[in-house]
């Protein structure tokens, strides 16, 4: 299949999964007229993760620390490990503690709809990070989904390899190949930018990418038919670390790359000053804050917006130790800091 594009009124702005307008993070807060009764309740809450990482890490810490604010108690934090059945069984699981809140990324939309029915039914306040169940509406079924500002992160990526590129020369675009309003928006965004704002630059090779492992071939074959591209941009970082291996196959030490999502081998190409120009990172701690605050919200009877974006940041060589913190709420990796 091949990637969704966007008009460019639609890619102004970040939307939904069904299409839904964005309340930047900033604005979901617990304010002082809701803190006293959230603070006596004696409620509890669930994390369940789909992964174990530093990203997952950071979204937990932001959570935990505004749980912790407003007096609720986290009585079960899993890792699915993506598997959609050991998701559904940590949900039930945890359902025995009676958490009022579960904080979750559903991994399978059909699957998981059936997964959280019980706790829905039941009347848990329930905030999803960038995914949704099927079948699931607002406010019935649950309180928010909180994400990335996608469009942000796509356009600060167009930025950036745009300004390492001097403002012109030929680029490829290296977009993920399915169909997931996530990365569709950011991807699109980024060429949307580069085709609106940078006139002097042109897209010349594009080319969807399901399977990161097959990234360093895709490349291979885009530098082959495209030998002078000035820049690449790639989905993610994963891919990213194939197109930089690459690029070094080929003895290729000017063609820029950006992606999204920060990594260790591809910050530390950056700061020693290689082909990694840039990287786009969404700030994971106040997505777990923001969703942690939506959760109290709907408990506390307050309206809560549907769908609500943390900020984007972009990090460079200058900058990766202030990134690093203010994405993932850790320092940098020591190889990264030493290599400065």
């Amino acid at each position: 299949m091949s990637v969704t594009t966007l008009s460019p009124s639609a890619m102004a702005q970040t939307i939904g999964p069904g299409g839904e307008t964005a309340t930047p993070s900033a604005e979901v807060v617990v304010g002082a007229d809701s803190l006293e009764a959230i603070r006596g309740a004696g409620y509890k809450a669930a994390l369940l993760w789909h992964d174990q990482s530093d990203f997952v890490n950071a979204v937990s810490a932001g959570a935990r620390d505004e749980f912790d604010r407003l007096g609720i108690e986290v009585v079960a934090t899993t890792s699915a490990g993506f598997d959609a059945a050991k998701q559904r069984s940590d949900i039930e699981t945890s359902l025995a503690k009676e958490p009022n809140i579960i904080l979750s990324l559903p991994l399978d939309p059909v699957t998981s709809a059936a997964a959280f029915k019980e706790a829905r039914d039941g009347g848990v306040s329930l905030v999803f990070l960038s995914n949704l169940p099927a079948g699931y509406e607002h406010p019935r079924d649950y309180a928010a989904i909180v994400t990335d500002d996608l469009f942000q992160m796509g356009k600060q990526a167009a930025d950036a390899l745009a300004s390492a590129m001097g403002g012109k020369g030929t680029v490829g675009w290296i977009y993920h190949d399915a169909d997931y309003y996530v990365t569709n928006q950011r991807d699109n965004a980024f060429k949307t930018t580069i085709e609106n704002d940078y006139p002097d630059i042109s897209i010349v090779a594009e080319q969807g990418i399901s399977d990161p492992a097959r990234a360093e071939e895709i490349a291979n074959a885009m530098l082959l038919k495209n030998p002078d591209l000035g820049g690449i941009y790639v989905t993610w970082a994963g891919p990213a670390e194939g197109v930089l291996a690459a690029l070094r196959a080929n003895g290729n030490k000017t063609t820029k790359i950006v992606t999204l999502d920060l990594s260790e081998p591809v910050a530390l190409d950056m700061v020693r000053g290689g082909n990694v120009a840039a990287i786009v990172a969404d700030e994971a701690y106040e997505l777990g804050r923001a969703m942690a605050a939506a959760a109290a919200l709907r408990l506390a009877g307050k309206d809560v917006p549907p769908f609500v974006t943390a900020p984007a940041i972009t990090v460079t060589a200058d900058t990766v130790q202030e990134g690093w913190k203010k994405s993932l709420n850790i320092d940098a990796p020591a190889s990264v800091s030493s290599a400065q």
